[in-house]
């Protein structure tokens, strides 16, 4: 598909079906795909293949969606088998969820995921609204207690504004099966946490799931849905002007010489953009967003008849080459006197973009940059690493002018592990490694690195970016004993700038035993790092650094654990 080529949402969506065919499995009625995870929920292990609950519901409704009537029994199997998987015991904690796999019951998972209500819940209510004629008794009955009970979990876990894309998600579920079923409870709480979410990030001006890949597109798709098919007038010009902040933050983040979207990013689940992203980007701006010509459109059946569309007045910005620094903040808890503050800077040839202060779980990038090489992106992202996974009570601040970086690494005592939330660490982990490293990934021709006792340097297609360690303080107290040093590992696919601080046998690791760490680095591309001065004040425990010739930088950071954020 070029780009001036009409979308054609009709063709693509049969295409897309026809595409499923051959993981249809008749002996269970599901669809059957490659497993994946991002590594909690699920307890399954050394599984190549399952049958995901929500795919099935996607797959289900793009079936009917095609008209074809080939395809509406397995449409209606596909329902069937998965409203039987939901729990439908008031009782239980677990009551209007569903499981992510046929293969794994609710009792199994490490937690069950409450996302659930709103993912598959949404997918029935679609189903219902567009084709519920078409479904017949019983089958209509079942789907309507089916989204009931989605209705009532969503409504008892009553999710916050701060939670971005579940805060619209449930919303919609809520709002338009109320509509709908004429439930003036559920249509009076949806429009009630619409209301909510809208007043909320409005304020800043910003959504607190800040910049992610992932979730902004999912933002997009549901409050386009609300304004599709919501009756409530309210409903559609509250979703209107969260499409506007929506898409200008996506537009205004798109690199076009690497066509990757700048960071920081709060979540997201890969660092180079994948084929689907692109392909949202492409059908929303009408083409204007040329895919490379090795690559497919991979049409996802979500989008079809959703009311997509970035408006005209940010379409240029998805192709202006330009050199642009923004700065937003993002949350502003005055309750816990916490702020959040987001960096990007953007030239031409790359872009680089880094948080004030955040954590540095997997689904965060923190500072990522991506670079034009040769006509191919390479990315560098920086991660702190426990036993080769990301480590989430590592914690990243940073101060960023332009193309310079002063950052800094801590702990927290009451985060998690893999997850913020769901593995607390309760101050202590066991560990044969711990390392920081900048990730180089993407296209590794004409990439070099070497290490240093200071620091790093990196050339990505003759442009230079400098890495410097400027202050480390790790007395871990006990037994351990930390000597951190760079090096340059090449794996399979990237090749990794590391600040090794342990690798030996497994011990444990007391972050509240800590008697000083921290980690002070500076960072900057296509010229040396200025010079910083180093100050620490071990009574407050404190460490700052300051840019030498101006001070226009300047980082103060704790140098002993703190217990939260």
């Amino acid at each position: 598909m070029n780009e001036t080529s009409p979308i054609d949402h009709e063709r693509l969506l049969v295409e897309r079906v026809r595409d499923w065919e051959p993981q249809y499995n008749p002996e269970t009625k599901l669809l059957r795909v490659p497993f994946s995870s991002p590594g909690y929920h699920t307890t399954l292990k050394d599984v190549d293949y399952v049958h995901g609950t929500y795919i099935n519901l996607i797959y289900a409704l793009a079936l009917l969606d095609t008209e074809l009537p080939e395809y509406e029994q397995r449409a209606f199997d596909i329902i069937e088998t998965i409203i039987a998987l939901q729990d439908t015991d008031r009782s239980r904690s677990t009551f209007g969820i569903w499981p992510w796999f046929y293969e794994e019951p609710l009792e199994q998972m490490s937690p069950p995921d409450w996302n659930w209500a709103d993912f598959c819940g949404k997918q029935l209510l679609l189903a219902e609204v567009r084709h519920g004629a078409r479904l017949g008794e019983p089958l209509r009955s079942k789907v309507k207690l089916a989204i009931s009970c989605a209705c009532d979990a969503i409504i008892k876990r009553d999710v916050g504004p701060s939670y971005t894309n579940i805060a619209i998600m449930g919303a919609f579920v809520t709002l338009v099966a109320g509509e709908h079923y004429g439930i003036g409870a559920y249509a009076e709480y949806g429009l009630k946490r619409l209301a909510k979410f809208y007043d909320f990030t409005l304020e800043l001006q910003a959504f607190q799931e800040y910049n992610s890949p992932t979730y902004a597109v999912v933002s997009i798709v549901e409050l386009s849905r609300i304004r599709a098919l919501a009756a409530s007038e309210r409903a559609k010009r509250m979703s209107d002007e969260l499409l506007d902040l929506a898409w200008e933050m996506t537009a205004e983040h798109f690199h076009p010489v690497t066509g990757q979207w700048a960071g920081p990013h709060s979540r997201g689940y890969r660092t180079l953009l994948g084929g689907e992203t692109k392909s949202f980007l492409h059908v929303a701006t009408g083409g204007r967003i040329g895919l490379p010509p090795a690559e497919k459109l991979h049409y996802s059946a979500e989008w079809y008849r959703g009311g997509i569309a970035c408006p005209q007045r940010f379409l240029e910005r998805f192709t202006a080459r330009r050199k642009v620094s923004l700065r937003r903040q993002y949350v502003r808890d005055s309750g816990r006197g916490l702020e959040k503050w987001a960096t990007t800077y953007m030239t031409p040839q790359y872009a680089i973009g880094t948080f004030r202060k955040e954590i540095l779980w997997n689904q965060c990038r923190v500072l990522v940059g991506y670079f034009d090489n040769s006509g191919s992106p390479t990315y560098v992202h920086l991660r702190f690493l426990h036993d080769g996974y990301d480590f989430s009570s590592a914690v990243f601040e940073s101060v960023q002018a332009g193309p310079d970086i002063l950052f800094g690494i801590r702990f927290i005592t009451d985060g998690g592990d893999t997850h913020p939330s769901l593995d607390k660490t309760n101050g202590s982990i066991r560990a044969s490694d711990l390392r920081l490293r900048l990730e180089i990934g993407g296209c590794l021709d004409r990439v070099s690195a070497a290490s240093s006792e200071s620091g790093a340097t990196i050339a990505i297609d003759g442009l230079p970016i400098e890495l410097r360690t400027l202050f480390a303080s790790l007395r871990w107290g006990g037994d351990v004993r930390l000597k951190p040093a760079w090096r340059v590992l090449r794996e399979s696919d990237t090749l990794g700038v590391d600040y090794v601080l342990y690798e030996g046998e497994k011990q444990t690791f007391d972050l509240r035993a800590i008697e000083s760490g921290a980690l002070l680095f500076a960072l900057s591309v296509g010229k040396p790092v200025p010079e910083y001065s180093v100050e620490t004040d071990e009574e407050r425990g404190f460490a700052a650094a300051v840019r030498k010739e101006d001070g226009s930088q300047h980082l103060e950071m704790k140098t002993r654990p703190t217990e939260v954020l």
